[in-house]
């Protein structure tokens, strides 16, 4: 682990190096959470969040999902086709609107999320929650000034952690 007080008397360059190594580390977390519930689990880190928001919400039309999941419409539709081929769910139209495609999970759909392990971003959020509220105020700030310094601003994002794209072709 890296000891930024013990970097008081070195260069810049190498408190860059060190930060910008900190920055792979996460990265990589990222990365190798997404490849081990792909291979365990067969499922992406966007199908299980649909999954999990079909769980705590029940049936959902596409526009209603996708706002809870912070995702476009394209990309949900995209992700819900593959998790109905795999039937962790279901599609009909509304009854009371024809235009409304309504989703449901299945008792399959169901059997998975008991099995899947917390999400990545789960264990972060509940391990960020514990800090002293005086801590969060520092590492949000320090985070907002690192995307600022990244020029990244402008990169729409949702709060979920995530390797590569989230697109309809990638999920």
């Amino acid at each position: 682990m890296i000891k930024w007080g013990d970097m008081a008397d070195n260069t810049s360059n190498e408190r860059s190096r060190a930060f910008l190594i900190a920055l792979r580390k996460i990265i990589q977390a990222i990365d190798q959470h997404s490849i081990s519930l792909k291979k365990k689990f067969g499922l992406t880190g966007p199908q299980l969040i649909i999954l999990q928001s079909l769980l705590a919400h029940g049936q959902l039309s596409v526009t209603q999902l996708s706002k809870n999941v912070s995702l476009s419409q394209a990309t949900v539709t995209g992700i819900t086709k593959r998790l109905e081929t795999k039937e962790y769910i279901t599609r009909e139209k509304s009854k009371d609107d024809k235009r409304k495609t309504n989703i449901a999970l299945t008792e399959k759909g169901r059997v998975i999320l008991k099995d899947v392990p917390p999400l990545l971003q789960e264990q972060f959020t509940d391990r960020f929650s514990r800090l002293e509220s005086w801590e969060q105020l520092m590492i949000g700030s320090a985070f907002e000034r690192v995307v600022a310094m990244m020029s990244a601003e402008e990169i729409d994002a949702s709060p979920m952690m995530l390797i590569g794209s989230v697109g309809p072709k990638e999920q």
